[in-house]
């Protein structure tokens, strides 16, 4: 399967500015309000170039998504921002298999990962690796066939201790989270939940008239229950996933 390499803002000409204010507002944030558990600023699935440009800007995680280049191509790339990421300290996530479903751009159709292409990747001294095992960005369909586990367990046994990423964690069935826990994921990506309880939110108060309330038009209240609305599923997760209390 042919896709095109993912088209992300932090490859324009402006980006390099854009990349340099975000890591000065997360850094500036964490001093400001006294974080004290790990936070990570996380790239998810960069182009080559895009995560180049987090590195420089010093980002302490990079997601460098290859899966759409030949595994030769993937894996040549893969190798030079590996080296580039240990002498720095840094994380970096290969994808192997296209994820299903579009996230920064890239549409893939949840295709599953050839096991020996991800040993191949993770013999490259990755921290943690992405695999296509049927699972989708977004919304799953009524019809998904749901996690291949012959596949997920097939590319644990080859790839060993190596942390395994789970995209497209929303709307996944309790039983098969756990399931692919069991099996080597120690990462799983959850975003269209969020989203969608903050559109839920900020909808209700829109309706309900109450930007028109006196400044209730101001971003900081008009967003402020999506936001909140946010912590109900991050707390599911965080019991489901069992990562609670392990920052």
């Amino acid at each position: 399967m042919t896709r095109q390499p993912p088209r992300s803002t932090l490859d324009r000409s402006s980006a390099a500015s854009d990349v340099y204010k975000r890591q000065g507002m997360v850094n500036g944030m964490l001093e400001e309000l006294n974080i004290t558990v790990p936070v990570a600023l996380h790239l998810d699935h960069g182009s080559y170039e895009g995560a180049k440009k987090c590195i420089e800007a010093g980002f302490s995680s990079i997601m460098f998504d290859g899966s759409h280049y030949p595994i030769e191509e993937n894996i040549e790339k893969t190798k030079e921002l590996v080296a580039t990421c240990n002498k720095l300290g840094l994380s970096l996530e290969a994808e192997v298999g296209a994820i299903g479903g579009e996230e920064d751009g890239v549409v893939g159709m949840g295709e599953c990962a050839d096991p020996k292409e991800c040993k191949m990747v993770a013999d490259l001294g990755v921290t943690m690796l992405a695999a296509g095992i049927g699972n989708i960005h977004g919304k799953y369909p009524a019809n998904w066939k749901g996690l291949s586990f012959e596949t997920l367990d097939a590319i644990q046994q080859l790839t060993g201790e190596m942390p395994l990423v789970l995209h497209g964690g929303t709307g996944i069935p309790a039983d098969m989270i756990k399931k692919a826990i069991s099996l080597g994921v120690s990462k799983i990506n959850v975003n269209t939940e969020c989203q969608l309880a903050f559109a839920a939110a900020t909808r209700k108060y829109i309706e309900a008239g109450k930007d028109l309330e006196g400044k209730g038009f101001d971003p900081r209240k008009l967003l402020a229950p999506g936001a909140e609305a946010i912590k109900a599923p991050v707390k599911e997760q965080m019991e489901l996933f069992g990562s609670v209390n392990k920052a």
